[in-house]
């Protein structure tokens, strides 16, 4: 007890000091996790719309492979990309593995899904009205999708804040993919694992500190929004 206690005054020394390793660290987790979430986002929503709003071939099996892919675990994705990105793997030459780039490759493949599925979800939810009352009266095709999506709004708040949730704190993938390179590929999921089994429990401490405030923002940002700027009860 008296040593998780030291551990824990550590960690709080180490945020409040500003550690130059540990605020690498978190500056690193949400520079790769917020371009993977930038990247996959319109590409996935307009995917959760044509499988809500188009009819064609393969739909049905396609929202049943994205629905699959939301518990594929994220070391099946690392070792999928490692495979892929390796010296002996089909795109090897582009000399990606180990690198930030990588990651965001990784947590791409792992968000994907999730803003998909929630979204679709959220797009079904919604009056099928808007979209035929926007196009009936001349709205162009992007302007009625603005409109849907303002109508399902919160739906893909949540599809967007689960999604960066996921990958923000995954270590799979991040650790086969980034190889946990100081200053350059550890972030915060990979350092944890390396400190905790290092011994060194106070920057492990300090950056799950990190990980539950973040948590915790993301799901009281939800909740103030679906409160239309007052927190549900």
């Amino acid at each position: 007890m008296d040593r998780l206690l030291t551990a824990t005054q550590q960690a709080i020394a180490l945020l409040f000091n500003g550690d130059a390793e540990l605020w690498k660290i978190i500056g690193i987790s949400f520079q790769v996790s917020s371009m993977a979430i930038l990247i996959a986002l319109l590409p996935a929503l307009l995917t959760a719309f044509l499988l809500s709003y188009a009819r064609f071939p393969g739909r049905r099996l396609l929202i049943s492979v994205f629905n699959t892919l939301l518990s594929v675990p994220a070391v099946v994705v690392g070792l999928t990309f490692y495979l892929l990105l390796s010296r002996q793997g089909p795109i090897g030459d582009l000399r990606l593995l180990f690198t930030q780039s990588a990651m965001v490759i990784g947590q791409i493949a792992l968000c994907f899904p999730i803003l998909v599925a929630m979204g679709h979800a959220a797009f079904q939810s919604a009056d099928k009205r808007a979209w035929e009352t926007a196009r009936t009266l001349g709205a162009s095709p992007v302007f009625a999708l603005v409109t849907v999506m303002r109508e399902v709004r919160f739906g893909l708040l949540a599809a967007l804040l689960a999604a960066y949730g996921r990958i923000i704190a995954e270590v799979g993938a991040s650790m086969m993919l980034g190889g946990n390179i100081l200053s350059y590929t550890r972030n915060i999921p990979t350092a944890i694992a390396l400190e905790t089994s290092k011994g060194e429990f106070a920057q492990g401490i300090a950056l799950g500190i990190v990980l539950l405030i973040l948590a915790f923002s993301l799901n009281a940002s939800l909740q103030y929004f679906q409160g239309k700027g007052h927190f549900v009860t």
